[in-house]
């Protein structure tokens, strides 16, 4: 198992604050560093500077890295449609020499929908509207060079549309479908997925989800182990209290709750859940950053890894 990043600046930061977190990472050696995709903050409180749009930021950390592998978990199929999504992503996966890595959910979060004057339809219709945007980009993204593509769905059309600019990675880049549904999430990540993250829960929630994608999976003819298995968490580790709840105060959750999605304690303590994760049968754990500003996490975060016995491949 390996342990990547995962950044959430719609809660405050600047560029220049997660681009010197990921060139740190990036030194220590972690593999990935994701963001989220969100247009407002969650929860309560003043988020300061922020939120970044992800793509945006994702191309200048292109640019500002040069190992790492950076994508989105997860851009919303509401707010970003799906032939320009396959256009932005496949530019930075240019602009990065072939590091992108493309989760796509339904969306979730009704208030960045009202605050944006977004239209946030049934949980139906977010999920068929899903469908259709990872079926239109994986079409672009394998098309034949200078090929046009047409489609005709239920909610996206296209008309000759060019599959350009091309991704580096072949046949496409990794494609992310993740969440805890029983119906709709499988199907898809057995479509579609080449990673399927399960976000914030136990790890007996991660055994369960992963035992149903793997059963899709198996009734849509893909081979077992085919598609990656990963689970989102919430880490703190620290070897003081006052460490330990400055991380925790980052969080906004509180930290008895911490512990059905993550955990909160020394790194050897953190390093034991991390263990559970993989037992699992979690391949890759993403920790989530909500405060980039912390460059000494990543220390932390690096010795867990190494008492869990996880690997930082760079």
């Amino acid at each position: 198992m390996t342990l990547r990043l995962l950044v959430e600046p719609q809660q405050g930061t600047t560029y220049d604050a997660v681009s010197t977190f990921a060139r740190r990472a990036e030194a220590l050696g972690f593999e990935a560093l994701m963001t989220s995709d969100h247009l407002v903050r969650i929860g309560d409180g003043d988020p300061g500077p922020g939120p970044l749009h992800a793509w945006t930021l994702l191309a200048g950390l292109a640019r500002d890295t040069h190992r790492m592998r950076l994508g989105t978990l997860m851009s919303a199929a509401t707010f970003h449609h799906a032939p320009v999504l396959a256009l932005m992503a496949g530019q930075v996966d240019a602009m990065s020499g072939g590091r992108l890595e493309l989760g796509v959910g339904a969306a979730w979060y009704e208030r960045e929908h009202q605050a944006y004057g977004i239209p946030f339809p049934s949980v139906t219709e977010r999920f068929s509207r899903l469908e259709e945007t990872l079926e239109v980009i994986r079409r672009l993204w394998t098309a034949a060079p200078g090929a046009e593509v047409s489609y005709q769905g239920r909610h996206l059309r296209l008309d000759r549309c060019p599959a350009l600019p091309r991704p580096v990675r072949t046949p496409h880049p990794p494609l992310i479908v993740g969440g805890l549904g029983k119906r709709w999430t499988p199907r898809l990540a057995a479509r579609y997925a080449d990673e399927f993250n399960v976000p914030f829960t136990t790890p007996e929630q991660v055994r369960a989800a992963a035992g149903r994608v793997a059963a899709a999976a198996a009734e849509a003819g893909r081979e077992p182990g085919e598609i990656t298995v990963s689970a989102s968490l919430v880490l703190c580790p620290g070897r003081d209290r006052a460490a330990l709840a400055r991380r925790v105060a980052d969080t906004g959750e509180p930290a008895a709750e911490i512990a059905g999605f993550g955990a909160v304690g020394s790194p050897e303590q953190v390093a034991e859940v991390l263990r559970a994760y993989r037992d699992a049968g979690a391949e890759r754990c993403y920790a989530q950053i909500n405060n980039p500003l912390d460059l000494a996490l990543l220390d932390e975060l690096a010795e867990v890894a190494a008492l869990a016995g996880l690997r930082l491949p760079g």
